[in-house]
């Protein structure tokens, strides 16, 4: 990479991180909600697919305001939303405002992906190197954030932590306005015209890039959505079944072992980021995102099994299962950029977290719903089979 990559690795990564720092502490609190107001985990799910769902159904309008502002501005306006969203769950009083607020986080939230990585594939010139560093800066968010949450919850309310989490946007956008690099020539011309003329020019776009391969890529990104969202909503409360991982007491705190077996899944997903980056510098990346599915289809089967072997295999599979589910963001990331030209990145990366935050959220609401009625080892055969049609779709775009 050179100088300008480097820096622009910062900048991405930065909001990058504070983006999963959220999303993936929520689940952290979703067994405090359904106990402080007293929902099923159906409920809950619901209320978080709806939330999360935002971030998916925002992303096309950010795609095409990337293919026509500034997407540095957009990333900046998407860390300070998120920040103060955040701080409105603090004050959520029942399950419908935390619901709202969820979503007004969501609402934020959808700008960053869309804009961030239309900038590099604009911008880097070793774009699946930037893909990975970038991947693996989100992926300290997604670690340490959790981590810090899981800190906070043993000395303090859930409200505080939440109000605390907050505060950090802040810092990170006043970092980020400090960080400078050159734009790419697709991304400074940031040219627009009327509403109208916007609209015709987005409608002929999504034509154009719904008659190629992106068609049949986006399938493939919907359904390991549904597997991430599914796998990472309740997996905290799904851990602590284990018996030798159930909350005990600990100099008058609370501690929650399956919290830091979480947050180590995620740690390892750091790695996964870089490793599945730099894959598809070196083979096809449409090789890649099928050999990554297979593996996420063979983890989610074997689940139920190895953790009836101990403490010890199920913390191995856990970190198996964190490398491999984030090895495959930056894996099928290459894969839309593959398939969609220079001057409509942005709306692909809309149209891609539609399907892979929108309708991939759905995958919360059927986690919960297989929790309510059924168990955890249903949950893990039913992400088995999600993956492995997953991994059909990539066969499909693999064909010549």
């Amino acid at each position: 990479m050179n100088a300008n990559d480097r820096a622009l690795v910062r900048f991405t990564s930065l909001a990058h991180a504070l983006f999963h720092t959220y999303e993936l502490s929520i689940p952290l609190f979703v067994g405090l909600w359904m106990a402080e107001f007293d929902v099923s985990a159906a409920v809950i799910g619901t209320v978080m697919s709806v939330g999360y769902g935002f971030i998916g159904v925002g992303a096309p309008v950010s795609g095409v305001l990337s293919d026509r502002f500034s997407s540095r501005r957009l990333i900046l306006s998407s860390v300070v939303g998120m920040g103060i969203g955040f701080g409105i769950v603090a004050l959520a009083n029942g399950v419908i405002s935390l619901g709202a607020a969820v979503l007004l986080w969501g609402c934020f939230a959808s700008i960053y992906h869309p804009a961030g990585l239309s900038l590099i594939s604009r911008t880097a010139d070793a774009r699946g190197t930037v893909f990975a560093y970038h991947g693996a800066g989100g992926n300290v968010g997604t670690a340490f954030g959790p981590l810090l949450t899981a800190l906070l919850l043993m000395f303090v309310d859930w409200r505080l932590a939440a109000g605390a989490l907050s505060a950090v946007a802040l810092l990170v956008g006043l970092v980020g306005t400090q960080i400078e690099f050159e734009l790419g020539e697709a991304e400074e011309r940031g040219e627009t015209g009327s509403v109208a003329d916007e609209l015709r020019n987005t409608v002929r776009d999504s034509r154009t890039l719904f008659a190629t391969t992106f068609t049949v890529a986006l399938v493939a990104v919907l359904l390991y959505g549904t597997y991430y969202r599914g796998l990472l909503t309740f997996l905290p409360d799904v851990l602590a079944e284990s018996p030798t991982l159930r909350p005990f007491e600990l100099l008058d705190q609370t501690v929650q072992p399956a919290q830091y077996v979480y947050t180590a899944l995620l740690t390892v997903g750091i790695g996964g980021q870089y490793v599945g980056g730099r894959l598809t510098d070196r083979v096809s990346s449409t090789t890649a995102f099928f050999g990554f599915f297979a593996v996420l289809a063979g983890l989610a089967a074997v689940f139920p099994f190895v953790r009836e072997l101990g403490t010890a295999a199920l913390v191995g599979v856990c970190l198996l299962l964190g490398f491999f589910v984030y090895g495959t963001a930056p894996v099928y990331q290459v894969v839309i950029a593959e398939s969609s030209g220079d001057a409509v990145q942005g709306l692909s990366y809309g149209f891609t977290y539609l399907a892979m935050f929108g309708v991939g959220a759905l995958g919360a609401s059927l986690a919960g719903f297989v929790l309510t009625h059924g168990t955890s080892a249903a949950l893990f055969v039913v992400l088995a089979g999600i993956a492995t049609l997953g991994g059909a779709a990539v066969l499909l775009l693999m064909r010549p």
